[in-house]
């Protein structure tokens, strides 16, 4: 992997961001311009008056041309729908860019392979930013787990009220990707991002469906331990919420709560930017975003075609 941060910017890499919608508003470029490792450089989006408008808020330059902003960036963080995302994190690696992907890297298995093969073809570094493996305390409490032996079995659930029944939807709503694939591809690569570490590489999945976009996943892991979990955006607003429990010879562990979203996706850049420096892989990178997409498609293939949509 290159360690390559650009001339002159080993102390304040530039970093460019491509989206425009809720997430990258609301997260991206907050965090990106509050990070103070690095240099927020500028903003791509398929909307160029909301990417000029975004661009404004921080000061930074508009970029009509996604290989531009590249040109001028050491690293690029996405903020896209996941097969948009794809071959652009494709071309950034060629342009020597170490990546900041958002989940999932893709919802193609080939797409998301063809990103982490661009990642190693390439030398750069890259991280998927799954939040509960930069937030704390989850990162913290994900590894102590993961130093520990003897778990039996696991039940998480992830259930967002993005399209609740009500029809009082969320600002995430206006998401045509999210309405079509759910809360699988969503907030699926979450659960197993805490799941394998923990418990290992999954090994055989099956997948049911239940109301709205429910989906109910039993996994079996490489340690010998089963695993649950259901995944939704389509949960009645006061059902909605986020819990994962292990059970095993050391007792019971929850997963504790969490708030700094914003704060994570800094340590994911961090992460980033230390992969970069050092030349070592992070484990949260492209190919684990690959076989996460790898998992869900087995997952999706095994299901009916929903009554009706969210």
């Amino acid at each position: 992997m290159s360690s390559d941060l650009g001339p002159a910017a080993h102390s304040h890499p530039r970093v460019g961001l491509l989206g425009t919608g809720p997430w990258a508003r609301r997260t991206h470029a907050p965090a990106l311009a509050a990070h103070a490792g690095s240099e927020f450089a500028g903003v791509w989006g398929r909307r160029p008056e909301a990417a000029a408008e975004l661009a404004r808020e921080y000061g930074v330059k508009v970029y009509e041309d996604p290989d531009a902003l590249f040109a001028d960036c050491d690293a690029v963080a996405f903020a896209l729908p996941p097969d948009v995302q794809a071959p652009l994190a494709v071309r950034a690696a060629a342009a020597g860019c170490h990546l900041l992907l958002d989940k999932p890297v893709a919802t193609g298995v080939e797409d998301a392979r063809a990103v982490a093969d661009a990642v190693a073809r390439h030398r750069v570094a890259s991280v998927v930013f799954l939040t509960l493996r930069f937030a704390e305390p989850t990162a913290g409490w994900v590894a102590e787990q993961a130093g520990r032996a003897g778990w039996f079995t696991a039940a998480a659930h992830w259930l967002g009220a993005v399209f609740p029944p009500d029809g009082t939807p969320s600002a995430y709503a206006d998401s045509p990707w999210r309405k079509e694939k759910g809360g699988l591809w969503d907030v699926g690569p979450h659960a197993l991002s805490v799941l394998i570490p923990i418990l290992g590489e999954v090994t055989a999945v099956s997948a049911t469906r239940g109301p709205s976009d429910v989906v109910q996943l039993a996994l079996r892991h490489a340690s010998g331990a089963a695993s649950t979990a259901v995944l939704s955006l389509g949960a009645p607003r006061a059902a909605a919420g986020v819990g994962l429990e292990l059970r095993g010879t050391e007792g019971v562990r929850a997963l504790p709560d969490w708030s700094d979203v914003p704060g994570a996706y800094g340590r994911a850049l961090d992460a980033l930017l230390t992969a970069a420096r050092t030349g070592v892989p992070d484990v949260r990178g492209a190919e684990f975003g690959a076989r996460l997409t790898e998992i869900l498609a087995e997952a999706e293939a095994q299901l009916p075609v929903p009554e009706r949509a969210i």
